[in-house]
């Protein structure tokens, strides 16, 4: 009979596994992809052979790629399920790709710590209709769940092995098996123990795909890496004077509550491609509703702003005199408009050098899963914003997730001053895509000292005045 595993009837249907290898590879916990990679990382004795490793490859190219904003829907949703209804785990956090912050993922894994896993991981298989059981593993206290049309491969684990099931279900497999190859048979509770007798540093989870991060973590080269707790502000936001879901008041609101020192409103300007954007007239009776909101959001500074276009001849879509009235100006290519990658590039870097614009908003243009960052000469950009004091955006809605983490840590290693934002459209969102904004930047290895917006307003206003010379 054929296993209710996803990942071995899907072997079965390429045509690689028999009865008896199936039974082999779950007796040794091999249930998914992320799994038989390990084993191959760590050149496990496999009941297996040649056509098993290919398959690995196989599944991993037409595996279901989820993005990173929808797996965070999914995951935030299960572990709010799991606070409910099982309240014998102790902890509970997202695992795999996910905690590595990539932009696509191919996994969702969640690791749950509790004084007695098989207590709990029978709680978590008699979860209400939403979480289907795919597979039962009483042995390793594992399960696998359908969750909202989604997989979810659940382990729990007691107080003293999480730390090590933490850190070989975040992977990657190839950086697990080497960490793990230096560090022998010893026991430890704690993922930076697992690095400390491995003779290494604590790597954060974002950075393990690096192909550096072991070299960095075998030299103690391994900086305190942005965090959330850094983050005194968010510059770019979007509210229904443009194509926002919520009001202006509602998304100061929302911020004044996150506990941020200073916002900036940046609507669409007229000539973006959005469903809605915001008109000259608009503009002003914005500015003057923010004047009254202020009151509204004590101890925090309120920035009047607008995310222009960058038109096809390098030129902005918004007149001079109207951005000089502006508190802050962002500019984004949003339309390639047929044009290659030099004409994108001097398109980009004028930009970048008008005197009014502070910021270019998700620069490459990628949409996560869609269509890649368009294909520019960044080192010129790089240049051309140290030069001006222009910062590059990382972007945090989980469509652009641009800067990416590549492309930051070349950024900030050229001496680009960086500013991550939320990008966000709805109220309910602000906080999420400024995390996912603060893992994109770690992926890149970016410092506190790299981010405008880790920076009181007093310097974050000096750095606007500095660009435009007052």
């Amino acid at each position: 009979m054929l296993t209710a595993v996803p990942f071995m009837l899907r072997l079965h249907e390429l045509g690689v596994l028999d009865e008896p290898t199936e039974l082999a590879l779950t007796s040794e916990g091999i249930l998914t992809l992320d799994d038989l990679e390990l084993a191959i990382a760590e050149e496990r004795p496999l009941a297996t052979d040649a056509r098993l490793r290919l398959a690995a490859g196989i599944l991993a190219q037409g595996a279901r790629l989820i993005p990173l904003g929808r797996a965070w829907d999914i995951l935030e949703a299960f572990i709010a399920s799991l606070a409910i209804h099982c309240p014998v785990l102790e902890a509970v956090e997202v695992s795999g790709g996910v905690r590595r912050a990539e932009p696509v993922v191919h996994g969702l894994v969640v690791v749950a710590r509790a004084a007695d896993p098989a207590r709990a991981i029978e709680c978590i298989a008699a979860l209400p209709p939403a979480a289907e059981v795919l597979h039962l593993h009483r042995p390793l206290n594992r399960i696998l769940l359908r969750f909202e049309r989604y997989e979810i491969d659940v382990r729990v684990a007691t107080p003293d092995e999480y730390g090590r099931l933490l850190f070989t279900t975040t992977g990657p497999p190839a950086h697990v098996a080497e960490v793990l190859r230096r560090r022998g048979p010893s026991l430890s509770a704690s993922e930076a123990d697992i690095y400390t007798t491995a003779g290494l540093t604590c790597l954060p989870a974002e950075t393990r795909d690096s192909p550096d991060a072991l070299d960095r973590a075998l030299r103690r080269d391994v900086p305190d890496l942005v965090a959330r707790e850094d983050i005194r502000g968010d510059l770019h936001m979007h509210t229904t004077y443009s194509d926002g879901r919520d009001p202006l008041r509602r998304m100061i609101q929302a911020t004044h509550e996150l506990g941020y020192e200073y916002i900036a409103i940046t609507d669409h300007s007229e000539h973006a491609g959005a469903a809605r954007t915001v008109t000259l007239d608009h503009l002003a009776r914005q500015r003057d509703e923010i004047a009254r909101l202020r009151e509204k959001a004590p101890g925090m500074t309120i920035l009047h702003g607008l995310e222009v276009d960058i038109l096809p001849d390098g030129t902005l879509d918004c007149p001079d005199a109207v951005l000089a009235t502006l508190d802050i100006v962002l500019a984004s290519l949003h339309d390639s408009a047929g044009q290659d990658g030099r004409q994108l590039t001097r398109r980009c870097v004028a930009a970048i050098r008008h005197p009014l614009v502070s910021v270019i908003t998700h620069p490459g243009n990628q949409l996560v899963g869609r269509r890649p960052e368009y294909d520019m000469d960044y080192p010129a950009i790089y240049s051309a914003a140290v030069e001006t004091g222009t910062a590059l955006e990382i972007d945090g809605a989980p469509s652009h997730l641009d800067l990416s983490g590549e492309r930051a840590r070349e950024a900030v290693q050229a001496g680009v001053t960086v500013v991550i934002d939320s990008d966000c459209h709805r109220a309910n969102a602000l906080d999420r895509h400024m995390r996912m904004g603060v893992g994109t930047a770690r992926r890149g290895w970016v410092e506190p000292r790299h981010v405008l917006n880790t920076r009181p307003i007093g310097e974050v206003l000096a750095f606007i005045a500095a660009k435009r010379g007052h």
